[in-house]
């Protein structure tokens, strides 16, 4: 998020809900957000193909088509040019590319975008005005805008948007994605990512190679006073694969092993059917996890992590706030934190790579005299010395400090550096903010005689993801039992469900059966599932068409036919 949870909810004289379930997805900020409509009148508008919760607090609910998002926020960037609304001060100061943009935008009149989106006209002209006048508006999103084909064009939109709108950088307003997972945010920022080491530092980049290679002991120091140092071997400048394109790749040759930690492939990823054959075929792999799951089946090697409340250490959560994690309880048996499982297998690689005999004039790979070779932390205080050292964003962010209760949000770049709740500011990471011509593109996947309705999938509000944790729970299961379809009340008229209940959802690639929930929260033509449950999966169902970019599964658009079971 560029802004902070209370920020938001405090300051912002409008929220937009984009492709974000909120109240039963981060059911704490859907609480600051009710309570902002209700006590200090903050208008709200909703796009969302479903009738979620939410939408009770609603000015406006927009019930765009799904996977036209992009034809929706250019209509209505397209009024706002029309009726003279943007901020030009905002956008002449910070921005640069505005013709190019503009030029683009104005080839989505609301007509088009009506015929495009099936939102009446009125309603395009209805949320403009109201985003236009409320100063500053909050943009909120989560992976209903991000789980498509066009996920990276979605959020570039959304970017135009509050540019646009003037309501960057300021209190109560810019673009605030609200992640999905506890410490997401946290994997990302530590280089959990293919294409950069922590902090977002590039891995093509030569200068982050080299000051990574000292700090890890890739390199060899001169052995005279007028010798260089020069590297033993360079960390690799390629970017790697996303699990979207590497689960796929072992098939192909591609990927030989895998290390899991705590993710469950088998119930999250696309196309599970194919999943599955994928893991079957890869020569090794090592899961680690807290409770046996739909993908340990496959696994060569079990290693048991630990749970939130067995470690220490911290979570980035989705507003860039650092907090510490304090163990509660002792882990059970010879489950052991993440972290030293990782560093023990990584000391007996470093063995191998720094054990070449130099008699034979074989060089030592690793340099263990450098300052972080040999994987020695004595608890996650030493990894943090580790983080500040070479990530920039973090380099104030200490244990000390956050035991002492400060409020730390990178970045945070020394020990006397406050943080930051606010991005952009003064200016943007770039300089100026560029605008993007963003076009509609289709979803890769449309329905058709054979399969004539979309399905949609997510979470719902008592189960979390894979279900590995949640389907244990006692209380849980007696609220929520298995996989419910929801299903528009003209739809199951047409199915015939006449008090029947269950329902056979089939895709290209494979079917399930589950309970249909007749409701009005999902539009005729359109079912939504939910990947908790293993005997009915909605990602046995899905594709694996990716965003170009993200290489993010398109989750959210499948074509599917619906029969009654």
């Amino acid at each position: 998020m560029s802004n902070s949870m209370d920020d938001v909810a405090k300051y912002a004289q409008a929220f937009f809900i984009i492709g974000s379930n909120t109240t039963e997805q981060h059911p704490v900020f859907g609480t600051m957000l009710r309570r902002a409509v209700r006590f200090r009148g903050a208008k709200l508008v909703v796009a969302d193909p479903r009738k979620i919760d939410i939408t009770e607090f609603a000015t406006l609910h927009l019930r765009q088509k799904p996977g036209t998002d992009i034809a929706l926020l250019n209509g209505l960037m397209y009024i706002i040019l029309e009726k003279g609304w943007e901020d030009k001060t905002f956008i002449e100061e910070r921005t640069e590319n505005f013709d190019e943009f503009k030029a683009t935008v104005m080839q989505y009149p609301p007509e088009k975008v009506a015929e495009i989106t099936r939102v009446p006209v009125e309603q395009l002209y209805e949320a403009a005005e109201i985003l236009a006048s409320s100063k500053p508006t909050a943009v909120l999103w989560a992976m209903g805008i991000t789980q498509h084909i066009v996920g990276v064009r979605n959020v570039m939109d959304l970017a135009n948007f509050q540019m646009l709108l003037g309501n960057m950088g300021k209190p109560g307003g810019g673009v605030n994605p609200l992640r999905g997972q506890n410490n997401v945010q946290g994997a990302c920022d530590m280089g959990g990512l293919p294409n950069v080491y922590p902090a977002y530092q590039p891995v093509t980049s030569n200068e982050v190679i080299e000051k990574f290679g000292k700090a890890w002991g890739t390199y060899e120091r001169g052995k005279k006073k007028e010798e260089s140092d020069s590297f033993i071997f360079h960390l690799s400048s390629k970017v790697g694969l996303t699990v979207t394109e590497m689960i796929p790749g072992i098939p192909e040759g591609k990927i030989k092993s895998l290390y899991i930690l705590g993710e469950d492939p088998v119930m999250s990823d696309p196309d599970t059917n194919h999943i599955r054959h994928c893991l079957e075929s890869v020569d090794f792999l090592v899961l680690q996890e807290i409770f046996p799951s739909e993908t340990s089946a496959y696994a060569d090697v079990l290693l048991p992590g630990v749970s939130f409340a067995e470690k220490t250490g911290t979570f980035t959560n989705t507003e860039r706030r650092v907090q510490m994690v304090r163990r509660a309880v002792e882990p059970p048996g010879d489950a052991k934190p993440d972290w030293w499982i990782t560093s023990e297998i990584a000391k007996r690689v470093l063995f191998h790579l720094s054990s070449f005999d130099e008699g034979k004039g074989e060089r030592r790979r690793i340099d263990l005299e450098a300052p972080w070779a040999k994987w020695d932390y004595k608890d996650t205080s030493a990894i943090m010395d580790e983080i500040n050292a070479l990530a920039p964003s973090y380099g104030g962010i200490t244990h000390a400090r956050l035991e002492a209760e400060e409020r730390l949000q990178w970045p945070c770049l020394t020990v006397d550096h406050p943080g930051t709740p606010i991005l952009h500011t003064k200016q943007f990471t770039r300089g100026k903010g560029k605008f993007m011509p963003i076009d509609h593109v289709p979803p890769a996947e449309r329905p058709d005689d054979d399969y004539p309705m979309v399905m949609s999938t997510g979470r719902v509000l008592y189960h979390w993801h894979g279900g590995t944790m949640t389907r244990r729970s006692q209380g849980i299961m007696q609220v929520y039992n298995e996989a419910l379809v929801e299903v528009n009340p003209d739809d199951a008229l047409k199915l015939g469900l006449n008090g029947r209940d269950r329902v056979r959802i089939t895709s290209r690639r494979g079917s399930i059966e589950a309970k249909a929930w007749v409701t009005e929260r999902v539009p005729p033509g359109m079912v939504y599932a939910n990947f908790h449950f293993p005997e009915a999966s909605a990602n046995e169902l899905t594709h694996a068409s990716l965003d170009p970019v993200a290489k993010i599964p398109e989750y959210k658009i499948t074509a599917v036919k619906v029969e009654l079971a």
